[in-house]
């Protein structure tokens, strides 16, 4: 009898245990996340203020940022593949592995695509100043923003502030909208501006699709909270492809 009751002891100390590693992991995941989403956002800052502010050392060491965020991905990809091999983890613990691997790739794409903006901004200030960045800047506020506040959600496990952002989305749309007609006619005026005005578009294309990727991890989070994707059309207005450049 005292012999079972010591070994159950022994036993429950050692779930114990182990079920407090686990956790532990858990947390370092998150921790790395936290950390890619702190890169991802200031790549992303940078990136606008090097077109802004004409800044184009700025824009270069931005780029050069691009490499850390690629390697924490590779981090945080391999530190989950180890989880999921090692605990076989179940239920809540495995989404959260499981979304961890899928945010990061979102933030990796986030990463890249500041990278192309700052590549952009190399070349933009080279030519002479146009009013129309301004309204990049804007958009530029509204994608970092959104940014900012998914990655608030998943550290602090909200899924109606994740759900909040997901129908945001369509601001940035509405501003890519606005943009893009505004860069057409410029060009349509002025055919001497196409060269700069076509790396406006792709700009402003970058920030759209970050909004979008914002949007991705905003669906992740809510995934691993409650256990069950979104359904439904995400609001979207994005109206580009419709666009009739002769009216």
């Amino acid at each position: 009898m005292v012999v079972s009751l010591v070994l159950g002891n022994r036993v429950a100390d050692m779930n114990e245990h182990i079920v407090k590693s686990f956790d532990e992991q858990l947390e370092i995941l998150s921790t790395k996340i936290a950390q890619m989403g702190g890169l991802a956002e200031a790549q992303l800052s940078s990136a606008v203020e090097s077109i802004t502010k004409r800044d184009s050392s700025l824009a270069e060491r931005t780029i050069a940022q691009d490499q850390k965020v690629d390697e924490l991905e590779l981090d945080i990809e391999a530190h989950a593949v180890r989880l999921l091999a090692l605990r076989q983890p179940v239920a809540d613990d495995l989404r959260r592995v499981i979304g961890a691997i899928k945010i990061a790739s979102d933030l990796e794409r986030i990463g890249d695509l500041a990278k192309n903006i700052a590549k952009r901004a190399l070349v933009l200030n080279k030519s002479e100043p146009v009013r129309i960045t301004q309204g990049l800047a804007g958009m530029g506020r509204q994608a970092l923003n959104q940014v900012v506040q998914v990655l608030d959600a998943y550290s602090e496990h909200d899924s109606a502030k994740a759900r909040a952002v997901r129908m945001r989305d369509d601001a940035i749309d509405e501003m890519y909208n606005s943009l893009f007609r505004e860069l057409l006619t410029y060009m349509m005026e002025d055919p001497r501006t196409i060269g700069l005005c076509t790396h406006l578009l792709f700009v402003a294309k970058n920030l759209e699709r970050i909004g979008d990727h914002a949007t991705n991890i905003a669906e992740t989070v809510v995934y691993a909270i409650e256990g069950r994707y979104m359904t439904g059309e995400r609001p979207k207005s994005d109206l580009t492809s419709t666009f009739d450049i002769k009216s």
